[in-house]
């Protein structure tokens, strides 16, 4: 069984993170099917305490949020580490819809969250 990838704990302490049991909770799934997740890179994880976190902002009721499993694909074939991943994720930026990446995908506006993703690639 292959590790999972984990990112540096650098969320802001008012980010909302959940447990992988609290993850396989609101998607109804198993907490391996959670752990493959992580692993398939369609969510990322932070480790604080020895615990496995998750933004909420990352999960809806039937898994990660739309757009979320693209855009991280985006980043990592860019180089992007898990770390700096999340950093521009929770990165300000005036100019999307929703002030930051994460909220601009959870309001639907995935595309313009993956062009500049594909564009930082460049």
């Amino acid at each position: 069984m292959s590790a999972i990838p984990v990112a540096d704990d650098m969320l802001d302490p008012s980010v909302a993170v959940l447990t992988v049991a609290e993850v396989a909770d609101r998607i109804g799934q198993s907490e391996n099917k959670v752990r493959q997740m992580l692993r398939d890179g369609h969510l990322i994880a932070v480790r604080r305490n020895g615990a496995l976190l998750i933004p909420a902002d990352f999960v809806g009721t039937e898994g990660a949020i739309k757009g979320l499993p693209g855009t991280i694909t985006v980043l990592s074939d860019a180089g992007f580490s898990r770390t700096e991943m999340l950093r521009w994720l929770y990165s300000e930026d005036e100019s999307l819809p929703g002030v930051t990446p994460i909220n601009a995908l959870r309001t639907s506006h995935g595309t313009e969250v993956k062009r500049r993703a594909q564009a930082m690639a460049f």
